[in-house]
């Protein structure tokens, strides 16, 4: 592993998921808010805020989002909340079935 810690490996992989929208990664767009991760645990916790309470996109950068952190060494868990969106509330729990 790295010299890096779990939370600087998760922004570098959440760099690469873009926006198909406007071309630009969640990270720069500032979408991901409150991201908490317990270096010994492996358990992060965070907020998407898609960038419009319409977003189009939002289940899909959801699921990409998730599915990108999955893929980041040491991670054992994540809680993901949807908010400033029309659909959150089944979006949240989409992602509590999928969990």
């Amino acid at each position: 592993m790295s010299n890096q810690t779990l939370r600087e490996r998760v922004l570098l992989r959440l760099a690469t998921v873009v926006d198909p929208e406007t071309g630009v990664s969640v990270i720069r767009m500032r979408l991901i808010e409150d991201l908490t991760v317990d270096e010994e645990t492996g358990a992060l916790s965070y907020k998407f805020h898609p960038s419009s309470p319409l977003c189009p996109l939002a289940v899909t950068l959801t699921l990409s989002i998730r599915d990108a952190i999955e893929e980041v060494e040491g991670v054992t868990s994540q809680s993901i909340e949807v908010v400033g969106y029309v659909g959150a509330e089944e979006l949240n729990a989409l992602l509590k079935e999928t969990e």
